[in-house]
């Protein structure tokens, strides 16, 4: 699916800028603030990937989430297309699109669309759940029995589309995904669990996990994704990001930033009981009357969260990072107030001393 093992591809490995150990980027949900629109949502993204690139992060991501009031980007290749067309260096992508609900063609060609408007700045970051509840991913499916086992049928189809190169037998092989241009998008495989673990390392792709969700099982699917590695014409070695969440603030230390990453939390225990919402903002946060239970989710969550002034939480991503042994680091501040949202990257950048593009 990825060729013979040879030089490898030169856009999949992030760059190190200012003094980071390690490349860092940025996954945006376009958070949905109660009280504020999907509309601002989505301008306070953008606003965001400009600042991203003016500090020198490294890549920007957007999810595919649907039927979540707090989360506007359900379509995550219309708003790269917008990100693209208002930064200039910015590596953008999608973290990621849910290959199940989609037609693999369809795929293709938007993504190849994009690196044909935007060359050498796309990145296809693929999933294999559905992004939603199942009434919803049912009513985006329609009649397809498309489903997470089906995903490594899946995407040989969409790679197949992509590179242009399926087999003279084969059914599609006549079909050509519009615009193909010299180069198309590098594929990565996300992943909470070990499934899509062991199939990026199989097919020698890039793999990105999502710690701040599934913190329990970052090790093992690292060990796992490493240990299936075989060499492509995308990777000589293995290459893993890690998502986690991290709030940082200026002044008040932990307990501070706690208060901001508290509701977060609040959101996704509401997502987690089916009554999802926008992210209430920290007060209601502080003053919900959890019961034993949502208090012990509350701590669980923040747990996996790396909050403090500057200083700590950078110390605290490469405690994370040498942990793990991630290869680039992609913070995500889901937290309600925009301007809360970009000091906190602000103030991780400036901790790391980034230096720009």
């Amino acid at each position: 699916m990825t060729g013979d093992a040879g030089p490898e591809r030169e856009d999949v490995r992030g760059v190190v800028r200012g003094t980071a150990p390690a490349p860092l980027s940025i996954l945006d949900l376009a958070t949905v603030g109660a009280g504020t629109t999907p509309g601002q949502a989505l301008a306070a993204t953008t606003e965001l990937a400009r600042t991203a690139e003016r500090l020198g992060y490294h890549r920007f991501w957007v999810a595919e989430h649907h039927g979540m009031p707090g989360v506007a980007s359900s379509t995550p290749a219309v708003l790269i297309a917008h990100l693209a067309a208002h930064t200039s260096t910015l590596r953008l992508g999608s973290g990621g699109v849910m290959l199940p609900n989609h037609a693999p063609l369809a795929i293709a060609e938007q993504f190849g669309l994009l690196e044909a408007l935007h060359p050498g700045r796309i990145d296809l970051g693929l999933g294999r759940a559905p992004g939603t509840d199942q009434a919803t991913a049912r009513a985006l499916r329609r009649g397809s029995l498309a489903d997470g086992e089906e995903f490594p049928t899946q995407l040989a189809e969409l790679t197949h589309f992509l590179d242009g190169d399926f087999p003279d037998s084969h059914p599609y092989a006549r079909l050509s995904a519009v615009p193909n241009g010299p180069q198309r998008p590098p594929i990565w495989l996300l992943g909470s669990s070990g499934f899509s673990a062991r199939l990026a390392g199989r097919l020698g792709l890039p793999f990105a996990f999502a710690h701040h969700f599934s913190a329990a099982n970052t090790v093992p699917a690292l060990d796992l994704y490493r240990s299936s590695f075989r060499p492509s014409a995308v990777l000589a070695e293995p290459y893993a990001l890690i998502g986690v969440s991290a709030v940082a603030v200026p002044a008040g230390g932990e307990e501070a930033a706690r208060h901001l990453a508290r509701s977060a939390a609040l959101g996704m225990l509401r997502l987690r009981r089916g009554t999802p919402g926008p992210i209430p903002t920290p007060e209601e946060a502080a003053a919900y009357p959890y019961s034993p239970a949502e208090a012990e989710f509350i701590d669980s969550w923040l747990a996996n969260v790396v909050l403090g002034e500057p200083g700590p939480v950078a110390e605290g991503l490469e405690e994370l990072r040498k942990r793990t042994g991630a290869d680039e680091l992609m913070v995500t501040s889901h937290i309600h107030g925009v301007p809360a949202r970009l000091e906190s990257y602000e103030l991780i950048a400036e901790a790391y001393g980034l230096t720009g593009r």
